[in-house]
């Protein structure tokens, strides 16, 4: 069974950066594809970015491309999540997920770790 945990998350001005991580133990996700979500107040959840067992491919929401850079470490068995030029509208609670390889759903999730971003 595999647990993950972010960390990372705080208060940071626009124009700001901040670096997630999600660490995850139980196993080994080195086979699974990892992606970060994040979800504000009175929205629905919505999908940030997501890297593939390898790290080669990698896929970004419209909103953040160009500003995050998702990242893994296997032998670390970690996911990270560099955030940069943020904005007021990144904030929000952000969670990583795991999906198993070849799928497309994720069953694993995070806790999360709240991002705010100050005007």
């Amino acid at each position: 069974q595999v647990q993950l945990v972010e960390s990372g998350g705080g208060l940071v001005q626009a124009g700001g950066s901040l670096r997630l991580s999600c660490a995850a133990s139980g196993r080994t996700v080195s086979t699974y594809g990892m992606a970060w979500f994040r979800q504000s107040p009175g929205k629905d959840r919505e999908f940030v970015a997501d890297i593939n067992w390898s790290g080669i491919s990698t896929y970004y929401a419209d909103s953040v491309k160009g500003r995050f850079i998702i990242s893994r470490d296997n032998a670390e068995n970690t996911v990270n999540l560099q955030m940069n030029s943020l904005k007021p509208e990144d904030t929000a609670v952000y969670t990583c997920a795991a999906r198993k390889r070849g799928s497309s759903r994720y069953d694993v999730w995070g806790q999360g770790t709240q991002v705010t971003v100050s005007s």
